[in-house]
């Protein structure tokens, strides 16, 4: 089955997203089915080479602002291209959705037609991370998702994070952490020190409380914290790498000793960034409802957007689900527990 790409959505609809699904058509070989407006897609189109076999459109008619209100959005637009698209995977017609369109919408969207994972929640972001070392990326999650957090959903944020770096990253026994402002145990919010008893009692490979300073010196392998705090992390570690990228090319146009300079580092430069930038991986995974919805930024350019695609492949292709489901099935001793010390939730 296909993948469903959302194209009405993002800061340049269509062009980026029908762009992005011939390349991963052409360099893939993924099939793709584009949902939007049709005659503008056709349209589009036009102006690539691809194998039609493997490209097909899905017409919707509204769609999803990016400034507009998600409640809104799933209740009013119900032909929209996210809802189409989510449609799509629900019928059994694609296997995955990826979306650089209003996240919320698409959040609130794939939960709603889709369903959480049953024991999970609340779905959760998960985004990959570089690490100072070359092979070596981690899971940051919540990204986005949730910003207020009880300790049984950041339990399970866990036990879905360790599952993705299973599946995604291949790791045995990744090592998982709590996102905090001490690396000591009792440091933080009560809902952060109870999270860290749950996660004592799991049988996750739990290595403690991490600063946001050490998450890149690869010690561990799952950062796990609420959607508020995870998504400044992630926003300021874009932040820090666009800075950089625009000190160095500054600094190289200073002077022509510099110039040189730069061809000499030109290879550890390039390095650099494909290590540090997130359009290598191409979008964030939302975690814990039953289908693949891949997550972009609405400003992804057509690079970022066809590795997104890619990133659903594989997450289809591993069956990344099943192994939540086994990961919330191993642990729901301590979920029960969870859900006593929430009141019975």
């Amino acid at each position: 089955m296909p993948i469903a790409v959302d194209t009405m959505g993002g800061d340049s609809p269509l062009l980026v997203q029908v762009e992005a699904a011939v390349r991963a058509v052409n360099d893939f070989g993924i099939e793709v089915v584009l949902v939007g407006a049709f005659e503008q897609i056709e349209e589009t189109l036009k102006l690539h080479n691809y194998d039609s076999d493997k490209l097909r459109i899905v017409n919707s008619t509204e769609t999803v602002e990016m400034n507009e209100s998600p409640a809104s959005a799933l209740r009013q637009k119900k032909h929209s291209s996210i809802r189409v698209a989510v449609d799509l995977v629900k019928d059994g017609e694609a296997e995955a959705v990826v979306s650089a369109g209003n996240t919320g919408a698409s959040m609130a969207t794939a939960k709603f037609v889709l369903k959480s994972i049953e024991g999970i929640e609340r779905p959760a972001i998960a985004s990959i991370m570089p690490s100072v070392h070359r092979n070596h990326p981690f899971v940051l999650l919540d990204a986005g998702a949730n910003t207020d957090c009880k300790p049984l959903y950041l339990f399970q944020f866990a036990l879905m994070g360790d599952a993705y770096a299973r599946t995604y990253l291949h790791l045995d026994n990744p090592r998982v952490a709590l996102l905090n402002n001490g690396e000591e145990e009792g440091k933080g919010y009560v809902e952060l020190k109870e999270t860290y008893d749950l996660l004592k009692q799991s049988k996750l490979n739990f290595v403690g409380n991490i600063e946001g300073k050490a998450m890149f010196r690869d010690k561990v392998n799952v950062v796990v914290c609420d959607g508020f705090v995870g998504n400044i992390a992630l926003k300021v570690a874009e932040g820090t790498f666009d800075f950089v990228s625009s000190i160095l090319r500054e600094e190289v146009n200073n002077s022509l000793l510099s110039k040189f300079g730069y061809l000499a580092m030109k290879g550890p430069f390039k390095a650099l960034r494909q290590r540090a930038d997130y359009s290598e991986v191409g979008g964030a995974s939302l975690l814990g409802i039953n289908g693949i919805v891949i997550i972009c930024h609405g400003n992804s350019k057509v690079h970022t957007f066809r590795n997104a695609i890619k990133h659903a492949q594989e997450c289809v292709d591993l069956e990344l689900n099943d192994k939540i489901a086994g990961e919330v099935s191993e642990n729901l001793e301590v979920i029960n527990q969870a859900k006593i010390l929430n009141g019975g939730e």
